[in-house]
């Protein structure tokens, strides 16, 4: 568990880079096997007026950039909030083989909370999942960032 705690570190540092737009504070990274980020994003929905525009989404999409392919198949997506279905999606597609995450979902996770979809039996890959890595630092940026919205 400690040693995904530095990646999350990183994931809450790119998660506070929200606040400017007004987006929920999440953040996501993606390293690889050697520990060098490829691609880091925080929510942008706000910010674009893209409702894809997810923390995790954005951190594939740069870490497939820095690769020059798609496939993903040797890396960790380290990200503050259990992903949703959307994201999961994502994941599957993208082979990433495991998916580190802070804080639970309980309205839209899909990674156990509401659905399980990276360890669906029909999928074609399953995905490696570690849950709670510093789960009350996630959980508090998201709760102070609704708590100020109410």
């Amino acid at each position: 568990m400690d040693r995904y705690e530095h990646w999350m570190r990183a994931a809450l540092a790119e998660a506070a880079r929200a606040r400017a737009s007004a987006d929920v504070p999440i953040g996501a990274v993606v390293v690889d096997d050697s520990g060098a980020v490829l691609g880091s994003g925080h929510n942008e929905r706000e910010l674009t007026g893209d409702p894809t525009a997810h923390a995790e989404l954005i951190a594939i999409r740069a870490a497939a950039a820095a690769r020059g392919g798609w496939r993903l198949d040797d890396v960790t997506l380290v990200v503050t909030l259990e992903p949703c279905a959307m994201c999961a999606g994502a994941i599957l597609q993208a082979r990433i083989p495991r998916v580190v995450f802070g804080a639970w979902d309980d309205k839209a996770g899909a990674v156990g909370s509401v659905v399980d979809l990276l360890r669906e039996a029909g999928m074609p890959n399953r995905v490696e999942v570690v849950a709670g890595i510093l789960e009350p630092d996630c959980a508090g940026l998201l709760r102070e960032f609704f708590q100020t919205r109410r």
